[in-house]
């Protein structure tokens, strides 16, 4: 009752007399993942330090590390964080299990609409349950998994005229996975000054959600579905269809055939280190890590590419990525925390997010007309952010994600059974789950 009687009180001051009226100075603790996007975040907040007077306090924990020590802060009831950049997968928790504060009356009475956001970053970051406008966090940073290539390479004319003696086309972004998978066998084991060289860094890794952050985007693209789109919950057929198996199957065929010895474990981190010392012609990554891409005497300065990831036969899709900002529902400090989700709701301020690396999801700062032209990767976030689908963002999402994990873990790195098998295995896992939750 505590929490309910400050949430209730919070909203209710700032409803009467708005946010830039909080009676006293308070530091604010925000938690978020340790990387490039955070410590943008850390230069934006002087800004609201200055006009608000409230101290910012910043709790970032590595990604391989960030889901266990977040959820379990928030499972606790711990005050440790007043405003919480939790994944966009955690949201039906956050909302179900009392952890986030609705901001509905919030936005409401100071003028903030979601209608000023990138739609699927709406969907994706703030609505539970989904489709419904029912409103847990404002949209913090927009992402999502692109490609980033050599260009460099791509364009050496040795290189093409191989290339295009074997494969019948130029060289150039793929326009399919099919395209792509051959672009990477063809650089596996290359010679590319004096240097040998692989084809792409791809996610694999196991502890934490990698693999599965990786695999979707040959899976969407391929035919799978997470349920019937006609009967929630419903898997067989969706999980699991023939197209879902032959999209598991590329996955296995590109990992086998084109990626770095010793890649069996690799996410985000290890991809960059791969790619910015030379050693992969293709990067697949979540698109935060483009600014670094750019400004990398190795591999910036017009030396690497930006594309969407490829369509298969059954359309174009990618996975979600990215976060939306919350209150947390624990805290004691929530009228200034909301006060910070005003201040980064501005434009003024969405638009210097964007020039310090953080990617905006308003579309005032994206539908600008220099948007596009502002950065070498600007129309790829554009036209990946169109494209998106997501993970479960059930309040089981933990559960759920960890057979996927582990299943797909198992055929594609280690070779055990059949794809058809690995899936057929996640239906029982999922069905487990949601049979556990009342909702089968």
């Amino acid at each position: 009752m505590k929490t309910k009687h400050l949430m209730s009180a919070a909203v209710s001051a700032l409803v009467a007399g708005g946010v830039a009226s909080s009676a006293a100075a308070e530091d604010l603790t925000l938690c978020w993942a340790a990387w490039d996007p955070a410590n943008a975040l850390v230069e934006l907040s002087k800004d609201f330090e200055a006009k608000s007077g409230h101290d910012m306090s910043f709790e970032f924990v590595p990604w391989p590390n960030f889901a266990d020590r977040m959820l379990n802060e928030l499972n606790s009831g711990g005050q440790l964080c007043d405003l919480m950049i939790g994944d966009s997968q955690w949201i039906g928790a956050g909302a179900e299990n009392g952890h986030y504060v609705k901001l509905n009356g919030f936005f409401d009475a100071n003028g903030i609409t979601m209608d000023d956001f990138i739609p699927a970053t709406v969907t994706g970051y703030s609505e539970w349950p989904k489709n419904t406008p029912n409103y847990w966090a404002l949209p913090a940073f927009g992402d999502v998994v692109g490609w980033t290539y050599r260009k460099d390479w791509f364009e050496r004319p040795e290189i093409q005229a191989e290339f295009k003696e074997k494969y019948g086309r130029d060289l150039a972004v793929p326009a399919s996975l099919e395209e792509l998978k051959d672009i990477a066998q063809f650089f596996q084991g290359r010679d590319i000054d004096g240097t040998t060289v692989y084809g792409a860094a791809i996610y694999t890794e196991r502890g934490s959600e990698g693999i599965t952050m990786g695999v979707t985007n040959a899976l969407y693209n391929y035919g799978f579905l997470y349920e019937n789109p006609d009967k929630p919950y419903d898997l067989e057929g969706f999980v699991n269809s023939d197209g879902a198996v032959a999209g598991l199957e590329f996955y296995k065929e590109l990992y086998d055939t084109a990626t770095p010895p010793g890649s069996s474990n690799w996410y985000m981190g290890e991809n960059i280190d791969a790619y910015k010392s030379g050693q992969v012609a293709l990067q697949m990554n979540f698109a935060f890590i483009w600014p670094g891409v750019e400004a990398d005497p190795n591999v910036g300065g017009g030396k690497s590419g930006y594309f969407p990831n490829p369509a298969g036969p059954s359309g174009q899709f990618a996975q979600l990525g990215g976060q939306g900002i919350s209150v947390v529902a624990y805290s004691e400090k929530q009228e200034a925390a909301l006060e910070y989700i005003q201040w980064f709701a501005q434009p003024e301020i969405q638009s210097r997010w964007w020039e310090l690396g953080g990617y905006s999801a308003l579309k005032a700062v994206v539908e600008d007309p220099g948007f596009a032209a502002s950065q070498p990767y600007a129309q790829t976030f554009l036209d990946s952010m169109a494209i998106v689908k997501d993970f479960w963002a059930e309040p089981a999402y933990a559960d759920l994600l960890l057979p996927m994990q582990e299943r797909v873990h198992n055929f594609v790195i280690a070779g055990e059974g059949t794809a058809k098998e690995a899936l057929d295995g996640l239906v029982r896992d999922w069905t487990e789950v949601f049979e556990d939750e009342g909702k089968l």
